[in-house]
């Protein structure tokens, strides 16, 4: 039987995104399982466009068994406009198969977000990503008013799960108090995951 682990799936053109899915990695890593790190391809306008299989940097590409044969799912995205990017829409839209088989009920996951600007959309982004894991059958997790950082963030940091406020050039650091949400969120999953697993009686 293989190790369980927790999917940490995310779409990132700048390093916002990535950093925030290495702290819930660690928050992962912390409550015990392995965190996969995986992303995906950009989606082109040219309809002729291919790309190459392995990326040039960061995490390799998710594939459907890695969605399949997860313990839990963090999944992240930049805003795009109050919503989460085409290429990780694009990736979702591909799992039909994954709904037909039932293959993703009753697992933990939960989402997270980076904004250009303060109220640029994070909670109607988290929200949106939302949707297709209900469809799905997942259990969303997000982040309870017990976590302090919680009422203590001035940057990034909701309920629905953790955020981040890049900066409008995008180079904003994670703080402590989203740093501390991102981790939290990691430590959730894989603690509901755990008890998920074991055995009923």
């Amino acid at each position: 039987m293989s190790t369980p682990y927790i999917l940490v799936l995310y779409y990132s053109r700048h390093g916002a995104t990535a950093a925030m899915a290495k702290q819930i990695a660690r928050g992962v890593e912390r409550a015990g399982l392995e965190a996969r790190l995986r992303t995906v391809p950009p989606v082109s306008s040219d309809c002729e466009a291919t790309a190459p299989a392995i990326p040039d940097e960061g995490a390799p590409y998710a594939s459907l068994d890695d969605l399949k044969q997860c313990a839990g799912l963090a999944l992240g995205s930049p805003t795009r406009f109050g919503n989460m990017a085409a290429p990780l829409k694009y990736f979702l839209d591909g799992t039909s198969n994954l709904w037909l088989t039932g293959a993703l009920v009753g697992k933990p996951a939960g989402v997270f977000t980076s904004t250009a600007s303060l109220h640029g959309g994070q909670e109607s982004t988290l929200l949106s990503m939302m949707l297709p894991l209900l469809h799905h059958g997942m259990l969303i997790s997000g982040l309870p008013y017990s976590e302090s950082a919680l009422l203590e963030t001035s940057g990034g940091g909701t309920p629905y799960g953790p955020s981040h406020h890049a900066g409008a050039d995008g180079k904003r650091a994670l703080d402590a108090h989203e740093t501390t949400l991102c981790r939290a969120l990691g430590e959730r999953l894989a603690r509901v995951a755990q008890q998920l697993e074991m055995p009923r009686g």
